[in-house]
């Protein structure tokens, strides 16, 4: 058949977070799955870009942004990061974390090129590889430590590598990385001549651990793109605003494909976020409270699923927790996410969706705490009346 999908996309197939979100709408399930928030966004963010849209602010922005937002992303990496970007040159928005990614690795890299992948990572990553007809290396952190480890990270490399795509804090693990692991990929990239993709979405939501980003060690400044982005620390994940940043030359392959893909960000929510970017000035103020809120939600999870007979993880960041599955005797984690969203009406997500196949962990299910007590006591309640009835 001529029009069919391309056989680089053909193999990820649906996206386990659209299966798993239409299976829990089939089954009126709980959904713990996609990350997404069933809370709303401030107050104060919402207005903004309410007021933009009144302002008339609905028309193509300068493609890599909006001046004052990126003035305002500069300022709050001095804060965060201890350097602050050219807001002109080596800041460019987009429509989301995801598309700041997918964008960097059109831009720099293409058939021949190899890109390493630490498993378990985001869906989205080895597609947009693909894109780029590069070709994903896959290296594992094993469970349940799920660390950086020197030596099988420098096995991965190869004379063709180009980049090493870097998460935390983590999804799916909840991991913030260690000083000795950013050292690890430091090392690695300047001796090799690497560029580092730095995820760093999550960077405001940590409990037990500082978020810092590789760009701020010796020598990496200018070999590292961080992207990041407005949705999870304002829960306004359907807003897709993010942003890459990175010096001139890196910022220079971000946009040339930036501005074929999307060629700005959305107006009213780029104003919006110089806003948003603003309440986190006091370090007293929105994004502590945010941090404490989400700490009593990581507990609320730890609780509602150890008390249903799951083992769950501790994260140091972001808002999932991964639970072996063991102690309820399955030893595949897509049949326990299918089998606990059709019996019990409560989805997660397999931990081996985030893995290359051949090498997927299958110990574990992850579940979103980014959700309302109520929400997640519902889900305790369904999965213990039905862990209860598996046993009876």
């Amino acid at each position: 058949m001529p029009h069919t999908i391309h056989p680089r996309l053909a193999a990820f197939g649906e996206s386990i977070f659209t299966t798993m979100s239409r299976l829990a709408t089939e089954h009126k399930a709980v959904n713990l799955g996609q990350g997404f928030p069933d809370f709303d966004a401030p107050a104060v963010v919402k207005q903004a870009a309410i007021d933009a849209i009144a302002a008339g602010h609905s028309q193509y922005a300068r493609a890599p942004g909006l001046p004052h937002t990126v003035e305002r992303i500069s300022e709050r990496m001095r804060a965060t990061h201890g350097f602050a970007p050219d807001p002109m040159t080596e800041i460019t928005l987009c429509t989301g974390c995801c598309e700041a990614i997918t964008a960097t690795i059109l831009g720099l890299c293409g058939v021949g090129d190899e890109i390493i992948l630490l498993d378990p990572c985001y869906d989205s990553y080895p597609a947009a590889v693909a894109m780029s007809g590069a070709k994903a290396v896959r290296v594992p952190m094993h469970a349940p430590g799920f660390r950086i480890e020197r030596e099988a990270l420098a096995r991965a490399i190869t004379p063709r590598t180009k980049v090493i795509l870097l998460n935390t804090p983590h999804n799916p693990t909840g991991r913030i990385a260690t000083d000795e692991e950013l050292h690890i990929v430091a090392d690695l990239a300047i001796a090799h001549d690497l560029v580092v993709i730095s995820d760093e979405v999550y960077e405001e939501i940590r409990f037990t651990a500082p978020h810092r980003s590789i760009a701020c060690l010796p020598g990496m400044r200018e070999r590292t793109v961080i992207a990041t982005g407005l949705g999870k620390t304002f829960s306004v994940t359907g807003w897709r605003l993010g942003w890459a940043v990175a010096p001139p030359q890196l910022s220079a392959a971000v946009r040339a494909t930036h501005q074929f893909m999307t060629f700005c960000a959305p107006t009213p929510f780029a104003h919006a976020a110089a806003v948003a970017i603003d309440t986190l000035s006091d370090p007293t103020g929105y994004v502590a409270q945010l941090r404490r809120d989400y700490t009593t939600r990581r507990s609320i999870m730890h609780r509602e699923l150890s008390s249903a007979g799951l083992d769950p993880l501790w994260p140091e960041g972001a808002y999932f927790m991964l639970a072996s599955i063991e102690p309820w005797g399955f030893t595949d984690d897509v049949e326990a996410a299918t089998t606990l969203v059709r019996e019990a009406g409560v989805a997660a997500i397999p931990c081996s969706a985030f893995y290359d196949a051949a090498h997927a962990e299958r110990g574990y299910l992850r579940f979103a705490f980014c959700k309302q007590e109520a929400t997640m006591v519902e889900a305790g309640r369904r999965l213990l009346t039905w862990a209860d009835r598996r046993r009876g």
